[in-house]
């Protein structure tokens, strides 16, 4: 029997997904097969919420760089 590929979700959704399935794991009222499923889930959300992080870290670095070095970034204090 094969198993479904889930869609991959946007970083929102996967985030509150993966909260989910760690307060249903953090309960213990699973059995041992569910919680085994919920852990599988849980390492692709989390590896797709690491890859869209790492995007966007890739983006803001490509925003900030000004005539091919990147600008400082600092923070405005008043």
């Amino acid at each position: 029997m094969a198993q479904k590929k889930q869609k991959t979700p946007d970083f929102e959704t996967a985030l509150k997904e993966l909260e989910t399935l760690v307060e249903r794991m953090e309960n213990g009222e699973s059995s041992l097969e569910d919680s085994l499923k919920d852990f599988e889930r849980g390492i692709e959300l989390t590896r797709s919420c690491q890859t869209a992080l790492t995007e966007a870290e890739q983006k803001v670095e490509i925003l900030l760089k000004k005539d091919g070095e990147p600008e400082a970034f600092t923070a405005k204090t008043e």
